[in-house]
């Protein structure tokens, strides 16, 4: 029987800090959706891409992986996409420096070389 794991501590540091992180903006964006009075499609499918990722990554899947490494681009590419149409360069410099954190943390050659041996 799989055991289905939320962490795994038993994996690379930059992959733990990598579940942590996704859950860690998946939980801020659900504050930050609650707060402005209800949750988008777009911000509900970041929640939910990042939590699926943080778990598939716990549990050693290639799929969650590639997922994390989507979801870890995708509010950067938002947040140029905005610029580029807005000429506003509208973000916060915590969320800009989790998000820049989440891409080293999966991108890092420990975490590409441990999911390529190792997830399923």
């Amino acid at each position: 029987m799989d055991v289905q794991r939320w962490f795994n501590q038993s994996q690379p540091q930059t992959l733990w800090l990598a579940q942590i992180l996704l859950y860690t903006t998946a939980a801020f964006e659900l504050i930050a959706g609650l707060s402005a009075g209800g949750l988008e499609l777009l911000q509900l499918l970041l929640i939910g891409g990042q939590v699926y990722a943080a778990h598939g990554i716990a549990n050693g899947r290639k799929l969650g992986y590639r997922i994390g490494v989507v979801f870890a681009f995708l509010p950067i590419a938002l947040q140029l996409a905005l610029f580029a149409v807005t000429r506003v360069f509208a973000v916060n410099i915590f969320s800009l420096l989790f998000e820049i954190a989440l891409v080293a943390a999966l991108l890092h050659p420990q975490s590409r070389e441990y999911q390529r041996i190792w997830f399923k």
